[in-house]
């Protein structure tokens, strides 16, 4: 994961228009916590301005998503990628994960190697695998056919089911309305008025 003046990054929203927000931590600082605005800039180097420091992780973390939420409110921007250590998960399906067999793209070295000692049903049994990396980031379509690795399910990049991304459109337009008048609630006919 990325580290900033010390600092190792935690988690980073990054959203549609290329801008984002980190949440950061360095045991040994004044201020052992901090959220940042961030960018990549043109050779992909993560940027990190405007910074909100404090020492109470509850709090930070909910400046982090505040700093977020009211990012997305102002601006009528989604939330491209979430990162976070180790949080993107490929499985080599091929070979076991050695020298030359996954992508290392310029800051997105792989968070963790793990492999089995043989093929094994992954995935509640839907195909099996040799092996795991995690990255920080995601890799493109491009760089996993290349190495023949198969993206997780559950990473935060995949398509979520409709339902939830129904309740979460719910939750902003909510957010957007915030202290307006509740809507009138709809009376239901008496049943003796039938």
């Amino acid at each position: 994961m990325d580290k900033n003046q010390g600092y190792s990054i935690l988690k980073a929203v990054m959203l549609e228009n290329g801008r984002g927000f980190a949440l950061g931590e360095h045991p040994t600082a004044p201020s052992r916590y901090v959220t940042w605005a961030c960018y990549d800039d043109k050779d992909g180097q993560r940027q990190y301005e405007w910074g909100h420091y404090g020492n109470d992780r509850a709090a930070m973390e909910q400046d982090f998503a505040d700093r977020v939420q009211d990012y997305q409110r102002i601006y009528n921007v989604g939330i491209r990628q979430t990162e976070a250590p180790g949080l993107y998960k490929y499985y080599s399906t091929q070979r076991p994960v050695d020298i030359g067999t996954f992508p290392k793209p310029p800051y997105n070295k792989p968070d963790e190697i793990f492999n089995y000692d043989q093929r094994i049903p992954v995935e509640n049994g839907s195909f099996l695998a040799w092996g795991y990396l995690t990255y920080t980031r995601p890799l493109t379509e491009k760089q996993a056919s290349d190495y023949e690795l198969r993206p997780a399910p559950d990473n935060p990049d995949r398509p979520r089911p409709i339902a939830e991304q129904m309740k979460n459109a719910a939750k902003l337009a909510e957010a957007d309305r915030g202290s307006e008048a509740p809507a009138p609630q709809r009376r239901q006919p008496d049943r003796g008025d039938r």
